[in-house]
């Protein structure tokens, strides 16, 4: 009808193709049409079953009911919808193979610019993998590409022996819904594993993570539906999470259990503190020292604080600083962010410190040391803030240093460190484009074996460090500097 090539749906019932439910909703309009004959007679049993019309999206293969308003789940007794999923993904292989190929190259060529074709020296073929947008899913897209180009956290998922969550006849054929498998299948290891593993390995354009998506649904409440969300507190659900579950399967206590023991810690406390340490804490894990100081009796309190990222305020100086072409002041940095979260601070009346020595709340001073710095350093940059009744986006552009950030100023014995050991080089950055957390849109850029990526949900395109560079950073992940060997002699 629309002629839209974007999300086709296909009516089960009729073998009608039309726009889904996120572009013009002709799919909808199919349904709807179909139920006006059915009102003037008396509905049989038959009639009833096919009032339930069911379509099947061609990109991501999830079946959806519109009388039900909600995603089919289960399948006939002769496995027909699986039938229908399999012959779908035959076509998408054989007939459209020379037509992706065509369009890659296309992409690729119109994507690489002189730089980058000087340093590569050739053409190859693209290689990467986007992730299909299941409807506002892009914050979780975002996130998964970037952490699949951390190559000691991915590669330690991709070589993880398989869980085969199925039984039976149906043992290793391809599992398109792990909602059917029921609760106490769920792995958040598993399916994140097998989409780290679909990601990268050049045989298809885009992969659909709708198992690893109902398994965050399961796991993650928060997450449900279809609204947009914020991808920091995605990534850190998803950290955590994995944390917990890995933990289980290295000590046999199951999830359930560690969930309970720890459900009065902080998500921070549970994954360095208690428990096994994991892939996640060694790779993300890092510990701060929190410095308080009483300004009556000048008592002074430290605790040690592990973390997997740090959350670094923009200064409020230059927070109408939108863009890196304005010339109204100096320039915010990185540094400047950084600097801000470690400096002296006194705490205001809302946060005055409770003084073991004078048995009061007084007023004190408030210090942040690193004391251990993570083999993967993340800085979300506190972008969004409650006003009144709203929750506001800081636009302002932040200078990012895109190799050698310098965290050696930061540490509590910078002298204990090695010379290269506090040296970090971007592998990522996540973007959020838009004013609202709750609408916009997230897209990342990787690194990747030397060149840079720029994902966006299924569409993935070359590109250079100038046009990272000037990107308005959401959360960059940063790669500890391996020390060459012999570098501590110089």
């Amino acid at each position: 009808v629309c002629r839209s090539n974007k999300s086709p749906w296909v009516c089960l019932t009729c073998s009608s193709v039309h726009c889904g439910r996120y572009v013009n909703g002709h799919a909808k309009k199919h349904y709807e049409d179909a139920q006006i004959p059915m009102t003037n007679h008396k509905k049989t049993e038959k009639q009833e079953k096919v009032q339930h019309t069911v379509c099947m999206d061609c990109s991501s293969y999830s079946t959806y009911c519109y009388r039900c308003d909600d995603f089919v789940v289960n399948d006939t007794k002769l496995g027909l919808v699986q039938k229908v999923r399999e012959h779908l993904q035959n076509l998408e292989n054989s007939a459209f193979t020379s037509d992706r190929h065509r369009k890659r190259k296309l992409l690729e060529n119109s994507s690489l610019n002189s730089k980058l074709l000087k340093v590569n020296g050739s053409t190859t073929a693209l290689c990467a993998t986007g992730l299909r947008n299941l409807g506002n899913t892009c914050f979780m897209n975002a996130i998964l590409q970037s952490l699949s180009n951390i190559q000691q956290f991915c590669c330690y998922f991709k070589e993880l022996p398989a869980v085969e969550l199925r039984n039976g006849k149906t043992a290793g054929r391809r599992t398109y819904h792990t909602r059917s498998q029921g609760d106490n299948n769920v792995s958040l290891v598993e399916e994140f594993r097998k989409t780290l593993c679909a990601l990268w390995q050049g045989s298809q354009t885009a992969f659909s993570p709708e198992s690893l998506f109902y398994v965050v649904w399961k796991i993650m409440p928060n997450f449900r539906g279809y609204q947009q969300q914020d991808a920091h507190e995605f990534m850190r659900y998803l950290l955590d999470h994995l944390h917990l579950e890995l933990q289980g399967g290295f000590n046999g206590v199951s999830r359930s259990v560690i969930l309970q023991e720890n459900s009065n810690l902080s998500a921070s406390n549970k994954c360095c503190i208690n428990g096994a340490s994991t892939v996640v804490t060694a790779i993300f894990g890092g510990i701060l020292q929190n410095e308080v100081n009483c300004l009556i009796c000048g008592t002074e309190s430290r605790k040690f604080d592990p973390f997997l990222d740090l959350s670094l305020d923009i200064p409020s100086q230059f927070r109408n600083k939108r863009s890196k072409n304005q010339d109204s002041g100096p320039m915010c940095t990185l540094r400047d962010c950084l600097r801000s979260f470690t400096d002296l601070e006194e705490l205001d009346e809302t946060e005055l410190y409770m003084c073991h020595k004078c048995k009061k709340k007084q007023k004190s001073t408030k210090k942040f040391w690193i004391q251990k710095l993570p083999k993967v350093l993340c800085l979300h940059l506190k972008r969004f803030h409650w006003t009144a009744y709203l929750r506001n986006k800081v636009d302002t552009y932040v200078e990012f240093p895109l190799r050698g950030l310098d965290m050696k100023c930061y540490l509590l014995e910078p002298e204990n460190s090695g010379p290269e050991s506090c040296l970090y080089d971007l592998v990522a950055v996540v973007v959020h484009h838009g004013s609202g957390v709750g609408s916009g849109h997230y897209t990342a850029y990787a690194a990747h074996e030397g060149r840079w990526f720029h994902f966006n949900d299924s569409t993935v395109t070359l590109t250079d460090e100038e046009t990272v560079g000037k990107a308005k950073a959401y959360i960059l992940f940063y790669v500890e500097r391996q020390a060459r060997p012999g570098a501590d002699k110089l």
